[in-house]
């Protein structure tokens, strides 16, 4: 088999930053965390970092985001509309390929997860999968034939409305839809509502059968996408290993017996939590910059 190529992964993070130069999970030659402050200092700290390697032929970028990934667009492979203090704007993708001449992937950090995940981890072998990260907040990437879904921009699936939940009418802390899938499930909207950290409530708690019912109708959409093979569920919220039965009992639930796929009814298999941990964000970075290079070395990094 052909050597993986030598990338240069970035996982942009909204308080950290991860640079790892690697070929692959089994090949990481070194790993480097900057903390994430203004853009200028950051920037300036990723390229003493890549100044300081050699022999990397790709970049691969996973950020947080909003970000533009669309190539035809001018502002392609900047951080778009973020709450996050100065980095609105910010070029990240364009001034690191101008630097340094190489091929440069760029997408969310979620697609970058779900890309790690379905090459190395919980979906490997599988060509076509879902990851949703629930924590600080709510996404989901796609994976389909071993690449992101693209299009106009990536997916904001934690932002559709579920339906509500038997009894419940709390208002959500969505600042933009109230209760949406992230303003009822994420971290922060858990504490709102229940006055203490998500990770403090007991598995009897009654907030988690809200939880697990917006989770499951998430699930229910992305089965409905015709793409999963497997759907992965990380972040700190799917901690709670207890959420994963209710997830799955849920989702059954909404589809209502329309969808009778073995792969869709083995809810034990279908719904998985992650197997890479906090390695996920950066490995997808090194997908990234190795699909960069081009279809032609793409098997280096299928799962075998």
């Amino acid at each position: 088999m052909t050597e993986a190529p030598l990338v240069a992964g970035i996982e942009l993070g909204g308080t950290k930053c991860i640079c790892i130069l690697a070929r692959g999970p089994d090949q990481i030659e070194e790993t480097v965390r900057i903390p994430t402050t203004r853009p200028e200092e950051t920037m300036a700290a990723i390229e003493a970092v890549l100044d300081r390697w050699s022999g990397f032929v790709a970049i691969g970028i996973a950020s947080f985001g909003p970000v533009s990934i669309d190539r035809h667009s001018h502002d392609y492979g900047h951080i778009t509309s973020t709450p996050k203090p100065g980095w609105a704007g910010t070029d990240v993708a364009g001034r690191l390929q101008r630097r340094y001449g190489v091929p440069t992937g760029f997408h969310s950090d979620v697609v970058g997860a779900a890309l790690a995940e379905a090459f190395w981890g919980a979906a490997k072998g599988l060509p076509d999968i879902a990851y949703v990260t629930v924590g600080t907040g709510v996404g989901a990437g796609m994976i389909a034939n071993h690449r992101p879904v693209d299009g106009l921009t990536h997916s904001e699936l934690g932002h559709i409305r579920p339906a509500r939940f038997q009894g419940d009418d709390w208002i959500g802390n969505c600042p933009f839809h109230g209760a949406c899938i992230e303003g009822l499930v994420a971290g922060p909207a858990i504490a709102a509502r229940i006055g203490h950290p998500a990770d403090e409530a007991p598995a009897e708690h009654p907030v988690w059968d809200g939880v697990a019912d917006a989770l499951g109708q998430l699930c229910h959409t992305l089965v409905l996408t015709g793409i999963p093979r497997r759907i992965v569920m990380g972040g700190g919220v799917m901690g709670a290993s207890h959420l994963f039965p209710r997830v799955r009992a849920a989702m059954t639930r909404s589809l209502g017996g329309y969808i009778t796929l073995p792969e869709v009814a083995l809810t034990d298999t279908f719904i998985v939590p992650p197997a890479l941990g906090n390695n996920a964000g950066p490995l997808g970075a090194i997908v990234l910059g190795a699909q960069a290079l081009g279809h032609h070395l793409e098997t280096s990094f299928t799962a075998s």
